[in-house]
Order: C-alpha cells, then sequence, then structure tokens
C-alpha cells in the first residue's frame, strides 16, 4: 500500500542508508519484527541491546513507509489532552500514562544522543496555543491538571506570546521535555547500531503467511521460512497485516510542507515546538538548517493525494498560516518539499501495545496517534518485558491493553 505521496525532506538528508540482504532460505530466532519502520527498530534495537536473538523483516526497505513522512516532533502530550483522557480511564491511570510518554520523550532523546551519528535531536519546550478564544476555558483546565501533577508547565496569556513570537494568540499552555529529531536519519541509524550488536535484518522480505502457536511459530516470507517463539507486528498504518481483531483503527491523511532555509530564525523563542488546540490542528517545528516544516489539513481518507495539483492546493495553505504567523519573514518563505502521509489513530486515541490475548506469542507494536514515535518507545519497552517473561504491571501497559 502507499502510504506518502511528494518529495519527502527527511530521505534527502541522508540519501545513501545501508542496505540489509534479503532472506534466503531458513532461519530462527527468539523474536521476530515484521517492520522495520521507526517501531521494528525500536523494537529490535531493545531487544538486541539485551542480548535477545532477534530479526526483523520488511516488505520493502528500512524507514521506507511511514517513518519517511514523520516530521520528527517527540512531545509527551497528546492529542487526547490529558482532562479528556481522565474521563476516558480514570485521572490516576492517565496521569501515569503521561508520565510514561515524558519518559519515552527523554528515552529517545538519550538514545539518539548515544549513537555515532548525529540524527538531529535537539530537547525542546512546546507552545500548545489556543486557536480561538472560545477554546481559552478548556486550555486552561488542561494547565491545571498538567500543574496539580506536576508536569511543569506555564501559562502563557496573550501577552506573553506577543513578546516572545511575532504573533498574538489567546493564550498558551508552554510543555517543557520535548524534542525534535530526524525521523529518518533516527531509523537507520539505529538499525546500524543494532546491527552491530547483534540484530539481523531482511529487507525486501515480506510476511506471507504464519503457522504454528507461542513457543514455536513458522513464517513463510516467500524465499524462506523463520521460527520463532515471539512474534512481533510492528507494521505501521497497515493494520490487517496484524491479523489482530481488536484493532480497528481510523486511517486518515496529513499534509507537511518543508521550506527553503531561511537566512536567521530570529525570533522564534527557543525554536518551540509550534501547535494548536483546533481539530485538525497545526503542527510546526524548525530544523538544524533553518528550514520551516509545518504539517496538518488531516483529511479523513486513508489513501495520500496521488497528483501534484492536489497536493499543491494543500501545500499552499500550509505556507499561508506560515506567513500568518510569521509576516516578517513572508518574502523569504517557501516551499522546498511537500508530501502527504497516511496517518493511523485509535478511537480512544491511545495507541495498541503488546501482547494479544487471544493469540498467545503474538504482540502489536502500534503506535497510532499524534505520539507515534513516543509510542514506540514505550511499545518496545512493553515487548522486552514480555519476551524477557516480565510481568509489567504499568498504567502505559494497562491503559494500551488490546481488549481495551
Amino acid at each position: 500500500m502507499t502510504l506518502h505521496y511528494g518529495s519527502l525532506y527527511w530521505p534527502a538528508t541522508r540519501p545513501n542508508t545501508p542496505a540489509y540482504p534479503a532472506l534466503e532460505g531458513s532461519a530462527a530466532c527468539k523474536a521476530l519484527i515484521v517492520g522495520g519502520g521507526m517501531t521494528g527498530i525500536l523494537c529490535g534495537h531493545l531487544l538486541a541491546r539485551n542480548g535477545i536473538d532477534a530479526i526483523v523483516i520488511d516488505r520493502g526497505k528500512i524507514a521506507s513507509g511511514s517513518s519517511s513522512a514523520n516530521t520528527g516532533l517527540l512531545q509527551y502530550a497528546n492529542d487526547t489532552p490529558l482532562t479528556e483522557l481522565s474521563r476516558q480511564i480514570g485521572e490516576r491511570e492517565a496521569v501515569a500514562f503521561y508520565r510514561e510518554c515524558k519518559q519515552a520523550v527523554e528515552r529517545l532523546c538519550l538514545t539518539a544522543e548515544a549513537l555515532p551519528r548525529d540524527v538531529g535531536v535537539k530537547r525542546r519546550s512546546s507552545l500548545y496555543f489556543a486557536s480561538v478564544e472560545a477554546d481559552v476555558q478548556k486550555l486552561r483546565d488542561e494547565y491545571e491538571l498538567l500543574d496539580r501533577h506536576d508536569f511543569g508547565v506555564e501559562w502563557w496569556d496573550g501577552n506573553r506570546i506577543e513578546r516572545e513570537f511575532p504573533f498574538r494568540k489567546p493564550a498558551a499552555i508552554v510543555t517543557h521535555g520535548d524534542g525534535e529529531i530526524n525521523p529518518y536519519f533516527f531509523v537507520t541509524a539505529l538499525a546500524e547500531d543494532a546491527a552491530a550488536h547483534g540484530l539481523v535484518i531482511h529487507e525486501h522480505t515480506p510476511m506471507l503467511s504464519v503457522a504454528g502457536e507461542k513457543g514455536k511459530f513458522v513464517v513463510e516470507t516467500g524465499s524462506g521460512t523463520i521460527e520463532t517463539e515471539h512474534l512481533i507486528y510492528a507494521v505501521g498504518y497497515t493494520p490487517e497485516e496484524a491479523g489482530n481483531e481488536w484493532v480497528k483503527a481510523k486511517l486518515t491523511r496529513s499534509y507537511v510542507i518543508a521550506t527553503e532555509p531561511l537566512p536567521s530564525l530570529a525570533g522564534w523563542h527557543g525554536r518551540y515546538l509550534l501547535w494548536e488546540t483546533a481539530r485538525p490542528y497545526l503542527y510546526i517545528r524548525t530544523t538544524p538548517d533553518n528550514r520551516i516544516i509545518a504539517g496538518g489539513l488531516d483529511e479523513p481518507i486513508r489513501r495520500p493525494v496521488m497528483t501534484k495539483s492536489e497536493l499543491g492546493q494543500r501545500s499552499r495553505r500550509l505556507l499561508a498560516e506560515l506567513k500568518r504567523l510569521f509576516p516578517g519573514w513572508e518574502k523569504e518563505l517557501a516551499v522546498a518539499y511537500e508530501w502527504c502521509g497516511t496517518f493511523g489513530e485509535s478511537e480512544d486515541g491511545l495507541p495498541w501495545l503488546g501482547e494479544d490475548p487471544l493469540r498467545p506469542g503474538r504482540y502489536c507494536a502500534l503506535g497510532y496517534g499524534g505520539n507515534g514515535t513516543v509510542y514506540s518507545a514505550i511499545a518496545s519497552r512493553i515487548i522486552l518485558d514480555s519476551v524477557l517473561g516480565r510481568k509489567g504491571g504499568s498504567a502505559a501497559a494497562r491503559a494500551v491493553r488490546l481488549d481495551r
């Protein structure tokens, strides 16, 4: 399935990535991961680093799916606000889940910083602003709940926003402990490091069928077979490949532009990540070479647009939004890259992570939602514990249980 269309920025930052051979013949491992994107490689890396014999297979190339179209924002705040999530699953569990997300951002930054290659990781704060005056009260409620549970947030009124940025909004929450990354460089560099620590990676190796049960699955790939004790589905935005009845995903499409580099980003306070209360929302970040990446305009259609004219219409709208926020840069702002990508969400805003209660030994690592990379990091920890036989009882594991 096509997951993106257009000119992608991130692969252009690393055009010559390592290649991995397709599987030929038979192989065996303790854990087999299906999918070589952000989630699959994070899982494989953590398993390999803990001495677990693991294999990753991908029907294409590593990081060639939605990881290439990822915008690389690392934020612990969810598309589902903490106030709303508290109503869904209870305040105690919701707060613990948010804490798990914040810890996952920190782990991602530490992992990226430890790699031998520079993958563009930067620690950032985020400005979450009210799109309209009517959103201020619900934003204030969100701030008070985050503040009550010591998330270290700040409340900015319109005057403070206007002092720090070239635009004014009614109010905003500032969160700290977030980050940004080059997702394509990160996944490909992480795969290199994992392979150096024993992870076996096979590109151009699809999973065609599965037989057996926990302790001994046999996966047919067309050019060989793999025996494994544990089978992990990190199949991204193709949930049907997981064959799990619990997974009822809402697949949509989102649009992104990356501008030409600007001479200066002076006036962008702390290079904060920007997003808003409107749904669908605009999300904006900077890059190390002074580009601006802006995304949004989500549409409830699974397949990306497939013509330049359709894509160009949305790109012009995103560029217009940037010019409204940063009027002083209007003449310099120009689109260099533009793309449309498939994006997955769940009905309750939570990902599907962990062992399938009806199919022992099979695990879902489906980080659906605006925090996909953060959820991927949580998935890798849950799956490591499961493969090692640890009985995890974290709020994260309970919140994302498959039969919720």
